[in-house]
């Protein structure tokens, strides 16, 4: 994830499972009309479209990527910002709390709206921070959530800057320009990241000229681009004691008004970084009878830069073995990706098989290693895969009506 493709139901959840606190309203359900819709491809503009897209319902910000110490010991990083409307139009205007003055009390037994609120918002901002961490044997993971009022969170264009409370993915300082630095930082017990990300590639558009289509559900569809491959550089802090690493990162952006269609109940997405400098994203999306749907799709990258969409065709995914948490919950763990068009044949393997990010909804994305080949010769890499839609839903998410939204 992003995501991604099909990553707006992530936000959607997370969202929706947290907006009745929010929003001050027990039986809170997210507004679905008058967003804008992603319907046709657009023309894409850069910086201004890392930044928000507020006439659209959710969007998130997506950076994975694997990291190295000098003394080779291997990490892997998720941060991600998510977005979500609470309903459509403009942000109310804001005031500080006050009691009410003679004008604002009820007259004749009826009540007056009462004044605004600096704490009010239509925005919601949800982030995801997990760290794998390979000699350790560990996978830790956070959760941040905020309301946009007050600058607890929020997201901009120029310069660019998504953030809740420290945590931020923002142009460094004196950079605003499209391929600019980037500066990473994000904190949880035992585990602080600190990291510099320059972009080797420009945006990658996903599917048609960028527009993501996931049903044949006119608005089940997305705005979906990539920067595929960033040079990062920085500090991790492990149990108080800072490590210097490198590596390298992937950034997915996308946003939209819809979700999956109706008989699809998840995916499985692949960001694979091969060390000739090419890259393959996919999503497989699951259909409730276990068949991919004919929507999924993704992206081949060449060493050169030129990129060319994926269709499910091309594409042969087989699955080669499963891991199961405590609860049952089976996710699939290790695969070999065949795409006969590009001569690539590649096996794809979890670095550690515990990368499950427990929240609403619970699902599994962690680094991989990739090895296998392409033209005949040897080929290897890595990478990241998000599987979502494996673990049952949780009680808070049917409490505040997001199963309903997502339509299953």
């Amino acid at each position: 994830m992003g995501r991604r493709h099909a990553r707006i139901p992530i936000g959607a959840v997370l969202a929706a499972g947290v907006a009745c606190a929010m929003a001050g309203g027990a039986g809170f359900t997210p507004q679905a009309g008058g967003f804008a819709q992603a319907l046709s491809p657009r023309a894409f503009a850069f910086p201004r479209d890392h930044g928000p897209h507020r006439e659209f319902r959710q969007e998130w910000w997506y950076v994975t990527g694997n990291l190295e110490a000098a003394t080779g010991e291997r990490f892997g990083f998720e941060l991600t910002f998510f977005r979500f409307a609470l309903a459509p139009g403009a942000a109310p205007d804001a005031a500080p709390d006050a009691a009410p003055d003679a004008a604002q009390r009820p007259v004749s037994g009826v009540a007056t709206p009462p004044p605004s609120s600096a704490w009010r918002t239509r925005q919601i901002y949800m982030a995801h921070f997990a760290l794998t961490d390979v000699a350790a044997g560990r996978f830790r993971f956070a959760r941040k959530l905020s309301r946009e009022a007050l600058a607890l969170a929020g997201a901009q264009a120029a310069p660019f800057r998504v953030w809740i409370d420290d945590w931020s993915l923002e142009a460094a300082s004196g950079a605003a320009v499209s391929g600019a630095t980037w500066t990473l930082r994000a904190a949880q017990p035992g585990y602080e990241v600190d990291l510099v990300l320059d972009p080797l590639t420009p945006p990658v558009l996903n599917g048609e000229a960028g527009f993501s289509r996931k049903s044949a559900e006119p608005g089940d569809a997305s705005f979906y681009y990539s920067i595929p491959r960033l040079e990062v550089r920085g500090r991790l802090v492990r149990d108080n004691h800072p490590v210097a690493v490198r590596g390298l990162a992937w950034f997915d952006r996308e946003w939209g008004s819809g979700a999956l269609g109706a008989r699809e109940v998840g995916w499985d997405w692949f960001a694979l970084q091969l060390n000739d400098g090419a890259t393959l994203m996919f999503y497989a999306l699951r259909n409730r009878d276990g068949t991919r749907d004919r929507h999924s799709a993704g992206t081949w990258v060449d060493p050169s830069g030129a990129s060319r969409p994926l269709t499910s065709e091309e594409v042969a995914i087989d699955v080669l073995d499963h891991w199961s948490n405590a609860r049952g919950t089976r996710y699939p763990s290790s695969w070999r990706i065949r795409v006969p068009s590009l001569s690539l044949e590649v096996g794809v393997r979890p670095v550690l098989a515990d990368q499950e990010f427990r929240s609403t909804p619970t699902y599994w994305e962690g680094a991989v290693d990739v090895s296998g080949t392409r033209g005949g010769a040897g080929i290897a890499g890595r990478g990241y895969v998000e599987l979502v839609g494996y673990a049952a839903e949780r009680s808070s998410a049917r409490a505040t009506g997001a199963k309903a939204l997502l339509g299953r």
